[in-house]
C-alpha cells in the first residue's frame, strides 16, 4: 500500500506516464495547479504547496525507487511541480503586491514555465550537481535548483519589462 501511494504522489497522479516528455507534461499540470492555488490563497498557498510538494516528493520518490536501479526514472514528476511551484513565487507575489488579478500577469506564467523547462532540462552548474547525486534528495533538488534560477530570471524579466520598457 505505501508502494502504491509513493507512486501515485511521485506521479502526480499518473501525469507521469503522458507521453511525450513526462518532465513537460508535468510542469504544465504544476503551472495550472500553480495558477489556481494562487487565485485561492494567493502567494502564501504556493509557498506552503511548494514546501509541502518537496517534503512528499522526497519521500515519494524515496519509496518509488527503493531497490530500483535508476533512482531518477522518467515518470517521476513530483520534482517538477515542487520546481516549477518554486518558480512561480515571484509572479503570484508581483500579482499580489499589485493588487490585480493572476491572468494580468500572464507573460510571467509563461516565462516561468519556459525558464523552468529550460534550466531543468538543460542542468547548468548547481542544476547539475544536484542531479547527479543519483538519490531522492537529488531527485528533489536538482529542481528546487532549477526552480530557483528561473524565478531569478522571471524576476528579471518583471523588473526589465516593468522598469526599462515602461518608461
Amino acid at each position: 500500500m505505501k508502494a502504491r501511494i509513493a507512486r501515485i504522489v511521485a506521479s502526480v497522479g499518473g501525469v507521469g506516464f503522458l507521453r511525450p516528455a513526462p518532465g513537460t507534461w508535468g510542469a504544465a499540470v504544476a503551472l495550472a495547479a500553480g495558477y489556481g492555488l494562487h487565485a485561492a490563497g494567493g502567494p502564501v498557498a504556493v509557498v506552503l504547496a511548494t514546501l509541502a510538494a518537496t517534503l512528499a516528493g522526497w519521500w515519494a520518490t524515496a519509496e518509488a525507487t527503493r531497490g530500483a536501479p535508476d533512482k531518477d526514472p522518467g515518470w517521476i514528476v513530483i520534482d517538477e511541480v515542487a520546481g516549477q511551484w518554486l518558480t512561480l513565487w515571484p509572479v503570484s507575489a508581483g500579482a499580489a503586491a499589485a493588487g490585480v488579478e493572476g491572468w494580468r500577469l500572464w507573460p510571467g506564467w509563461l516565462a516561468a514555465f519556459v525558464l523552468f523547462r529550460l534550466f531543468d532540462i538543460w542542468k547548468p552548474g548547481w542544476v547539475g550537481r544536484a542531479d547527479r547525486r543519483g538519490d531522492a534528495l537529488g531527485v528533489m533538488l536538482d529542481d528546487l535548483v532549477a526552480g530557483v534560477f528561473a524565478a531569478l530570471g522571471v524576476a528579471a524579466l518583471a523588473a526589465l519589462s516593468h522598469g526599462v520598457l515602461m518608461r
